[in-house]
């Protein structure tokens, strides 16, 4: 476990100092850094072409392992919205040569790099030996730059934060443990529900406790879906088997079916939106009937992670 590490002026012209080097994992961004990546996005979404040059010659380097729609779209169209290019590369990382090797050729050719791996420890190894930003794109342990579409979708959708209810009922996966450190540091207090076996990492889930009790925000970690939904104003779930577990797909099926998120299900909680951070399983994890429902959200967060990751850019380059 990595150790824990104002809104802006109105005016589209003034632009944040690039301070961030790294956003290996959600803490890596401190709570005031936080609301200043909602306020920036707000004013991204509202006024794109005052953004359009701001980062004019400046280029990404997208590392992939993983297959992509939404990340690798929103992180290609958020650098050239910007004003600036993206280069792409899929395949293991540290196939053909060290990751060391890696960072230090693109910091000589790209000023930052977007990893989406499989491993959290890739995701270290590429920040200790790059001197150019390295963004978490998703790793086993975290999926950062999805909390923080889904942090602001809510903000949007509600007008706040504080004192909202979410609720997040399946796999105590990567998703997860994003949103237990990122949604109490802002007022949100977070229930989470997954079969016995499927909890959240400990240590993780230690954390994240610590950062609420700080923030005077609740988390609940429990195996019961109607205590994790009960006063929700959001309930969230997301594949019951992510790459990598494709062996285990048949024994979480059976696992995880009491925790799909249907009508009886969203009826726990009268009145709260629907989120997914997609691809969705429909007929799994979540029905058709909820992710088509006017409850849902799940579009306006895909959308969102576009305008999100247009912050963080202009966080983190120089």
């Amino acid at each position: 476990m990595m150790n824990i590490n104002s809104a802006l002026p109105a005016a589209p012209s003034v632009r944040p100092k690039a301070s961030l080097r790294r956003f290996a994992w959600d803490l890596d961004l401190s709570q005031d850094e936080l609301v200043q990546l909602l306020e920036l996005t707000a004013a991204l979404k509202r006024s794109p072409a005052s953004y359009a040059r701001a980062l004019e010659g400046r280029y990404l380097s997208l590392l992939f392992e993983k297959p992509s729609l939404r990340t690798r779209l929103t992180f290609e169209l958020a650098i050239k919205q910007l004003g600036g290019d993206a280069v792409f590369s899929n395949g293991l990382i540290a196939e053909r040569e060290p990751l060391k090797d890696v960072a230090r050729n693109l910091e000589r050719w790209t000023h930052g790099i977007v990893a989406r791996v499989f491993s959290q420890q890739t995701i270290e190894e590429l920040a200790r030996w790059s001197s150019v930003p390295v963004i978490n794109a998703l790793s086993d342990l975290y999926h950062p730059c999805q909390a923080l579409a889904d942090v602001f979708t809510l903000k949007e959708h509600f007008g706040q934060l504080r004192g909202l209810k979410l609720a997040f009922v399946g796999d105590g996966n990567n998703v997860a443990h994003s949103l237990m450190l990122t949604a109490p540091r802002l007022g949100v207090d977070l229930a989470v529900a997954t079969p016995p076996g499927y909890a959240p990492n400990p240590e993780i889930a230690a954390v994240a406790a610590g950062l609420a009790a700080a923030s005077g925000t609740s988390l609940t970690v429990t195996s019961e879906p109607a205590e994790a939904l009960r006063g929700a104003d959001a309930v969230y779930t997301d594949v019951w088997t992510s790459m990598g577990f494709e062996d285990q797909a048949e024994e979480r099926r059976r696992v995880f079916q009491p925790y799909q998120v249907n009508q009886r299900l969203m009826e726990m909680a009268p009145g709260a939106v629907f989120l997914h951070c997609l691809p969705a399983k429909r007929g799994a994890e979540v029905t058709d009937e909820v992710i088509e429902s006017p409850r849902s959200l799940v579009f306006e967060q895909a959308e969102n992670r576009l305008h999100t990751q247009k912050a963080l850019l202009l966080m983190m380059l120089d």
